[in-house]
């Protein structure tokens, strides 16, 4: 049987496609209380309002940005709360922004690294190989 968005709301299985966000995960949000429990057929079937798919696109595009589960639930409750701060939020993703230009940095240190270690490498039939000799240094 097809499933069909109508007046009544999304089943999860339409939740998931139009979000891209995986059942399973849908379910987990839930359980996490970062998803709000939707109504239920007289089935038992979950049955998500135009709202409820807003919020996962909301911590979709959050989670693809890289934010953790915690400053998207402090997100939500500023706007559940209608407390919504653009200054808390700006701060919020200037905090993220930095993390995420560490990363970066790490990154490319790790890079660099492997990429010395690679050229080092004669890729023969030699006994010694000095990706190992490096990886065993203290």
């Amino acid at each position: 049987m097809e499933e069909i968005t109508n007046a009544r709301g999304y089943p999860i299985g339409a939740m998931s496609r139009e979000t891209g966000v995986n059942i399973e995960t849908i379910r987990y949000y839930e359980r996490i209380e970062l998803m709000p429990k939707p109504d239920r057929t007289p089935g038992g079937n979950r049955q998500y309002s135009h709202e409820h798919l807003q919020r996962l696109s909301f911590i979709r595009r959050s989670r693809e940005l890289g934010f953790r589960i915690d400053e998207i639930r402090a997100m939500l409750r500023m706007v559940d709360q209608d407390g919504v701060s653009c200054g808390e939020v700006h701060a919020m993703t200037v905090e993220h922004l930095a993390s995420v230009k560490e990363k970066i940095a790490q990154l490319r240190k790790l890079e660099r690294a492997l990429s010395d270690m690679a050229a080092e490498c004669a890729k023969g039939d030699i006994p010694d190989c000095p990706i190992i000799e490096t990886l065993f240094r203290a």
